[in-house]
């Protein structure tokens, strides 16, 4: 073959990944837009846009910028990072199940935060109905954040010293979720009424929770973590084809996983202790857009930034609309997603690599 007929079938290859990106960009815009529009007080299109740009009527541009704008960005920005983390698991573990669910992240998470309730004293109750609150959200942000690296650490431990299997990798990430799991139960067991609701509501993964603050800050982490995961694509696509490859092109393989797991939890464990636990997303998404455009590092981890932003968001507002007054924890809803396919993956143990 010449590069006269190489070049076309090459330029088809990488046009279908691009049109799927661009149709992903189109979506994720349109599903923002709807998010907006959809709630107790329905708005067209006229009333999202007079009210983002601050026009029009002041309820509206207090529903669309103070409530519902803040949830939308947020569910864009989990979504993405969660999703982007996924992807680099699953290349740098060389394990389909790779993801900060399976890993023990999300779990150690929950345990910071059950931690920080009862020992901190920041669980409470409001209002006539009781609704529970956590008095100083940041205390449990950052004893979430914490722990979630207790577990991050542990892993990253056995990728640099004992060059652990991917399979092994898997089965700490089992171990570490089962026993954070249990330190959660055991502390919930000895916790007062009012500290137990706060902590049930707080592991009810929810965007809603998230302030301009707390926006502002997984905005930055997640955006530096998709530039360096974008940036370095071309030696994740190289380590696909196997360590003695990818060294053979001059990649570092070994502190380009190193680098990589790292990043990949610290986005997580950021993202996580503040919306709390977002199951299988980070587990869902990399297959979806592997499934439709392959497992070329270069697209897969733009497209599934781009997937993990609308599933995340569309999943969010089906969970505040579908049982309306009644708004479900979006953790609810991913969770009756992913909880499938992860079967399907142990049940089949279908190759990607």
């Amino acid at each position: 073959m010449t590069i006269d007929t190489v070049r076309p079938t090459y330029d088809r290859f990488v046009g279908r990944k691009l049109v799927f990106i661009l149709i992903s960009s189109g979506l994720l815009v349109g599903t923002a837009l709807l998010a907006i529009a959809a709630g107790p007080t329905s708005l067209n299109l006229s009333e999202v846009v007079d009210g983002l740009i601050g026009r029009g009527d002041p309820t509206t541009v207090t529903i669309v910028r103070g409530v519902r704008l803040p949830q939308v960005l947020a569910a864009i920005v989990a979504g993405a990072g969660l999703s982007i983390a996924g992807v680099a698991m699953q290349n740098v573990l060389r394990n389909p199940l790779g993801s900060p669910f399976t890993l023990g992240i999300s779990q150690a998470a929950a345990f910071g935060a059950a931690f920080a309730i009862v020992f901190f004293g920041v669980g409470s109750t409001t209002g006539s109905d009781a609704t529970p609150v956590i008095g100083n959200p940041y205390v449990v942000t950052l004893s979430a954040f914490g722990w979630s690296l207790v577990s991050t650490g542990v892993i990253l431990l056995l990728v640099k010293y004992t060059r652990a299997s991917p399979e092994t990798l898997i089965l700490t990430g089992v171990a570490l979720g089962s026993l954070f799991t249990a330190s959660l139960s055991l502390v919930q067991y000895f916790a007062q009424d009012v500290e137990v609701a706060a902590i049930v509501y707080w592991t009810f993964g929810d965007v809603g929770r998230a302030t301009w603050t707390d926006l502002g800050l997984m905005t930055v982490v997640t955006a530096l973590g998709t530039v360096y995961f974008v940036y370095n694509g071309w030696s994740y696509t190289a380590m696909n084809a196997g360590d003695e490859t990818a060294r053979s092109l001059g990649v570092d393989v070994e502190q380009l996983r190193i680098r990589g797991m790292m990043i990949a939890s610290l986005v997580t464990a950021f993202i996580i202790s503040f919306v709390g636990i977002i199951g299988f997303v980070g587990l869902v998404v990399p297959h979806i857009v592997r499934k439709v455009i392959g497992g070329d590092e270069r697209f897969l981890l733009p497209g599934s930034v781009l997937v993990g932003a609308v599933l995340l968001l569309a999943s969010d507002t089906i969970a505040r609309t579908v049982f309306d007054p009644v708004v479900l924890p979006v953790g609810i809803l991913t969770s009756f997603l992913g909880a499938p396919l992860f079967l399907y993956l142990v049940i089949t143990r279908r190759e990607y690599w």
